[in-house]
């Protein structure tokens, strides 16, 4: 495949600044492909990286004007191989995760690759090996990559390029229930907050056997897509006590393990006493402001938290195998498109939520404006 010397990337100046430049075109090292980029989704949190810079840390601070691209939701196309690679095969399709830990550190031999102690450090004279792309490396808005083998998923033909995007989505959602045990089997799981990790928890939940499955939201139009992915039951926080519907359905005692995918206060205190005495919790949301919680229930209940960060423990990989089998339909999420040089416009409409938009994409290549999913 033939590889140009630039590319055309967005880069993050000011705080809400992006400008399209064109980059030199990197070059695989050991270990490592060059993906062409074809498709990649915006999450929340590259909507915190752009306007916050957390968590990004590039050359040893905040991303802004580093000549930074982010985006880590992405797939695409191999392009060339680094030295000693035979894993994959110029021109085959995949997807990404977007962590390679180290591989030195404590986290990274038990695994945990996700929280690798050498976060952020791989600038100027240090380079521990930790990559995070669109976090601590250049990352998707762009129309090539460079990505560890480690983090490299291959996709199906039967799948579309906009479904391969929402791999990592789903592989947060399983990262989760893998923290909370994995074995969901036939367990009650409460899923709190519709957006995508939410709504693909729901749909991981029921893939593994979890009943019953209970979403819970403010939108009606985002709870029925719930119910799409799965849910056995939603409900609408605003109409109903949402602890005591949820001790309705599953019985007094509570839920065994909860998801929550909210972030707020209110949110992780329902989490808390809606589950039962030895459940698990989950968070996976990223409040801004530290919260006050019912701490002594979670003690004396023996209640478990947990609060993961990405799509650890090979997650993206199982999640995949999920899709790939038609398990669940991740692409009803997907609800609209744009060209790359439109991204400014599209991280609006999934700022916003303009549309009711839930998982915006962006094409890299054969999108000449936006579109809805499914027209």
């Amino acid at each position: 495949m033939p590889v140009p010397d630039t590319m055309k990337a967005w880069v993050i100046g000011d705080p809400d600044a992006l400008s399209l430049i064109e980059k030199p075109v990197p070059m695989p090292g050991r270990a490592e492909v060059l993906i062409r980029i074809d498709a990649v989704a915006i999450c929340a949190t590259d909507l915190e990286v752009i306007h916050y810079g957390t968590p990004a840390v590039i050359q040893g601070g905040p991303p802004f004007n580093r000549n930074f691209t982010p985006g880590h939701e992405y797939m695409g196309t191999v392009a060339a191989l680094g030295p000693g690679v035979d894993e994959f095969e110029i021109g085959e399709r995949v997807t990404v995760e977007i962590h390679a830990g180290c591989g030195q550190c404590k986290r990274c031999r038990q695994g945990m690759y996700t929280s690798c102690l050498n976060y952020g450090l791989n600038y100027g004279d240090v380079d521990k090996g930790h990559r995070a792309n669109g976090f601590t490396t250049d990352g998707g808005f762009a129309e090539y990559a460079i990505n560890n083998i480690n983090t490299v998923i291959s996709v199906p033909d039967t799948m579309s390029d906009e479904e391969a995007t929402l791999v990592v989505t789903a592989g947060t959602s399983m990262y989760g229930l893998t923290e909370l045990g994995g074995l969901v089997a036939g367990e009650s799981v409460v899923v709190m907050g519709p957006g995508p990790i939410g709504l693909l928890a729901v749909a991981v939940a029921k893939a593994l056997g979890a009943s019953p499955v209970i979403l819970t939201g403010t939108r009606d139009s985002r709870l029925a897509i719930g119910r799409q992915l799965g849910a056995d039951h939603v409900i609408n926080v605003r109409s109903s006590d949402v602890v005591e519907t949820v001790k309705g359905i599953v019985g007094q005692r509570g839920a065994d393990y909860v998801v929550e995918c909210a972030g707020s206060q209110t949110a992780i205190n329902d989490a808390i006493h809606m589950t039962n005495r030895g459940g698990k919790i989950c968070f996976a949301a990223f409040p801004h402001e530290p919260a006050t919680v019912d701490l002594p229930h979670v003690v004396k209940n023996n209640i478990y938290l947990y609060g993961i960060r990405g799509e650890g423990r090979s997650a993206t990989h199982r999640a995949m195998a999920l899709m790939a089998d038609k398990r669940f339909d991740a692409s009803v999420i997907h609800t609209h498109t744009f060209a790359l040089e439109d991204l400014p416009e599209a991280l609006r409409y999934a700022r916003e939520r303009v549309d009711d938009a839930i998982k915006v994409v962006v094409k890299a290549r054969g999108v000449a404006q936006k579109t809805q999913a499914g027209q």
